[in-house]
């Protein structure tokens, strides 16, 4: 504890309601004021109404001090409850045990008591804290408890002390026999800047502090700022920077360790962080040049994990083609689909074991359907190609729907008679380049430059409007 360190008797900045603590600001007395005249005049009820941490507690204890001469209090702050154990709450507040009592007796008894009170020239208030937190049906019950009266006074004041959420159930169409009743309505509001400075001043000077405040201007001011004028966050932030000054042996409290102190009591920071997501660094081999037939780099050689997702990947690609196939051209186009693409994943581990590291180089990815960029045979009638050669070429699945001039756009980008040309000669064993099938492999010319225009006079193209080979050879 820091008393001994800056010399105080008790803690200035506590968490009870201590009458003794208040610092009457403008809102602050002036509420006190209206509830006490209201008492005084034995209005019957009157409410008090403020946000968290507005000390309507403190003040309604400081209310009930001053009256206690000629009154008999009782505070409840039970309010989580229904009709029956709020009226048991009060006869215990009262000192009368309720077990086993009916409503009807509970009612007697009171009147009992609220009639000695008067006849010994005492009042009797009730102050029920924490109503916001009333039921419809309790808040009636506390209604009719304005009927224990005479026909010149009110045997029992009451005091309702609430969350703005009470103003809003009083509000409603159900209690307005209660609102009507209420003839004094309290409000607090926030502390100043100046305020807050006094707040702070008034509360060390009751705990026995004396000499210089223990918190500089700026101190001060961030106090304010960050407390928002609320006296129970203006407790908190003075004693968690009197705790860090004792810490730090320092008499002085500055705006830089209340800037700590705001930063050490926000609930995000008292949260685990989350676990920030790798970004993945782009391998040396990603700043390769790109090919001109494609927006995406060369990929790099593949490992053992990578050739392993790359088979499931293949497999996984493969029956949902084989799906799609079946789907839209049945039996017929699921089986040669699918033989299509298991050949060509055949034919990739074959070149995959081909290259003397045991792995092959992966070319541009130009569609989701693509494979790597080696050489894959249709039917097992050609043999595998040089490395030169396969590195001029690109080899394509069709797609269910394709048709050859969608593949060749899509794949080189260019769709002229010289790329069909080239296709034609890449692929000498497809009879019919017009009647393409899904899962059959295409090879293309990895980096095909597009012909000069024809002369004046001359065709221009091999294909008709309809993305046909004219005449085919």
């Amino acid at each position: 504890m820091f008393l001994d360190f800056y010399n105080l008797r008790e803690q200035p900045f506590g968490v009870t309601p201590d009458p003794r603590f208040l610092y009457l600001g403008r809102s602050h007395r002036e509420a006190l004021a209206s509830l006490y005249c209201s008492i005084e005049a034995e209005r019957g009820f009157a409410a008090l109404i403020a946000y968290p941490g507005m000390g309507k507690t403190t003040l309604a204890f400081q209310l009930l001090e001053r009256l206690q001469q000629a009154s008999r209090t009782v505070f409840l702050f039970q309010t989580q409850c229904n009709g029956r154990e709020f009226f048991r709450y009060l006869l215990n507040g009262l000192g009368v045990d309720s077990q086993g009592m009916e409503l009807v007796a509970m009612h007697n008894r009171l009147n009992q008591i609220l009639s000695r009170e008067m006849l010994a020239g005492r009042r009797f208030i009730l102050a029920v804290d924490e109503a916001q937190n009333l039921e419809p049906e309790v808040l009636e019950a506390v209604r009719l408890l304005s009927n224990f009266e005479t026909s010149r006074n009110k045997m029992l004041q009451i005091l309702l002390i609430g969350q703005p959420q009470l103003a809003r159930k009083l509000d409603s169409p159900e209690l307005e026999q209660l609102r009507q009743r209420i003839s004094t309505f309290a409000r607090i509001a926030p502390l100043g800047p100046e305020e807050t400075a006094g707040y702070i001043a008034h509360r060390l000077r009751v705990a026995g502090y004396s000499g210089a405040s223990p918190f500089s201007p700026g101190a001060l001011r961030l106090i304010a700022e960050h407390s928002q004028g609320i006296p129970r966050k203006i407790n908190g932030l003075c004693f968690s920077a009197l705790s860090l000054g004792c810490a730090m042996d320092r008499k002085q409290v500055d705006a830089g360790m209340i800037e700590e102190v705001v930063g050490d009591t926000r609930i995000d920071s008292l949260q685990p962080p989350r676990m920030a997501r790798p970004v993945p660094t782009r391998p040396a081999a990603f700043a390769a040049e790109r090919s001109p037939l494609s927006s995406y780099p060369a990929m790099p050689k593949r490992g053992f994990a990578n050739w392993v997702l790359g088979i499931t990947g293949a497999a996984c690609i493969a029956v949902g083609i084989g799906i799609l196939a079946l789907t839209l051209g049945g039996s017929g186009g699921f089986t040669q689909s699918t033989a299509g693409i298991w050949k060509a994943w055949g034919a990739s581990r074959v070149l995959d074991s081909a290259t003397p590291e045991g792995k092959a180089e992966a070319g541009p990815a130009a569609s989701s359907m693509n494979v790597q960029a080696a050489e894959l045979p249709h039917a097992g009638s050609r043999p595998l190609a040089s490395a030169n050669e396969d590195a001029e070429i690109n080899s394509v699945i069709v797609q269910p729907g394709e048709r050859l001039r969608q593949v060749i756009l899509r794949t080189i980008g260019v769709y002229d008679a010289g790329s069909i040309e080239a296709i034609r000669k890449l692929n000498p064993d497809i009879a019919d380049l017009n009647h393409l099938q899904p899962g059959q492999v295409v090879r293309f010319p990895r980096n095909y430059v597009p012909a000069a225009p024809a002369p004046a006079g001359e065709p221009e193209s091999a294909v008709d409007k309809n993305g046909s080979l004219s005449h085919p050879e």
